[in-house]
């Protein structure tokens, strides 16, 4: 039954590279990976920061999906915005589809007023998909009696491809309330690797908010409490995925429930002190997809605060969950 599975989910695979629509990874904790959720974040630290993001998603499936991530970003006084650069590696089919990624971000910090601030942010990047032929299985391999021990007769040769596309975004926050708007893949590249296929990288539209209310102050040893609610849309070629929950912060803790449309639920649990953050969280898959998904998906967070000096003039800080 495991290799049935296999096959089809690798064939599954195969058919991806003919004239299909893909679709962008995604992580659950957003906010632990900020630049890859809207290039307008891009210094939006006081300090330098490094971010870096595991997910594991479905690991009970065949052909799982595992994604890596890392980033940095930092404030920079004389061009009044920030810098940013993000990298990220996909793996789909436990190695059969890579995708690898390597960006560089620009944002521009508005002080509309004395409340509200604004950040626009624009990414391009690199992107390089490869296909490892030695990990598909066809039809032709299989005995009768011992299963995949045949050569096969397809002939497909391993596939690279290289391609490029862009991303703009726009962040509007005040002290308490946040709210943004992304569009990904802005020129939707061709990321076919056969040729004369077509596979076009869909535009992503991803559309946040959120507000931090807190319940009470830190004084006299006592840690301050505080409540983030959250809302996270996402759509691309059809596919739509709403994110609604919230965040609740007791000093240097951060605990996190989520609900994703007909997918799962997500709880998460963080800790943060001024220079060192990590997080994870994990996916209760409650879809028809639970049968083979029993695991759920499982992601992980690390973050580091840089020394910065002094903090830049006038820079407003962005009150928005870390995880």
């Amino acid at each position: 039954m495991k290799k049935i599975k296999c096959l089809y989910t690798l064939c599954f695979l195969f058919l991806c590279l003919h004239d299909v629509f893909a679709q962008d990874p995604t992580f659950t904790q957003f906010y632990a990976n900020p630049l890859y959720l809207n290039p307008a974040f891009a210094g939006s630290n006081k300090c330098p920061r490094v971010s870096m993001n595991y997910r594991n998603e479905w690991p009970n499936l065949s052909g799982n999906y595992v994604t890596y991530s890392a980033s940095y970003d930092k404030y920079v006084k004389n061009i009044k915005g920030g810098l940013g650069l993000l990298a990220t590696y996909d793996q789909q089919g436990r190695g059969t589809i890579n995708t690898s990624m390597i960006g560089l971000i620009y944002s521009y910090h508005l002080k509309v007023n004395r409340k509200f601030t604004m950040l626009f942010g624009a990414r391009a990047a690199y992107f390089q998909k490869s296909l490892d032929i030695t990990k598909l299985t066809f039809g032709d391999m299989i005995d009768p009696r011992k299963g995949f021990i045949l050569n096969t007769g397809e002939q497909i040769k391993n596939a690279n491809h290289q391609f490029f596309n862009t991303s703009i975004g726009v962040v509007g926050f005040s002290k308490n309330f946040y709210t943004g708007l992304a569009l990904h893949n802005i020129d939707q590249p061709n990321e076919s690797m056969i040729t004369n296929g077509k596979s076009p990288q869909k535009m992503r539209i991803t559309a946040h908010a959120g507000a931090t209310i807190t319940l009470t102050k830190g004084s006299r040893g006592m840690k301050s409490t505080s409540l983030l609610p959250n809302i996270i849309f996402q759509y691309q070629q059809g596919f739509m995925e709403m994110n609604i929950g919230t965040y609740v912060k007791h000093g240097n803790l951060t605990f996190g429930a989520w609900y994703r449309n007909k997918d799962a639920f997500i709880l998460s649990l963080g800790v943060q002190t001024k220079s060192f953050k990590i997080g994870y969280s994990y996916d209760i898959t409650v879809s028809s997809l639970n049968n083979g998904t029993s695991y759920g998906s499982h992601e992980v967070s690390m973050g580091f605060n840089l020394s910065c000096g002094e903090k830049p003039t006038a820079f407003r800080n962005l009150s928005c969950p870390s995880f």
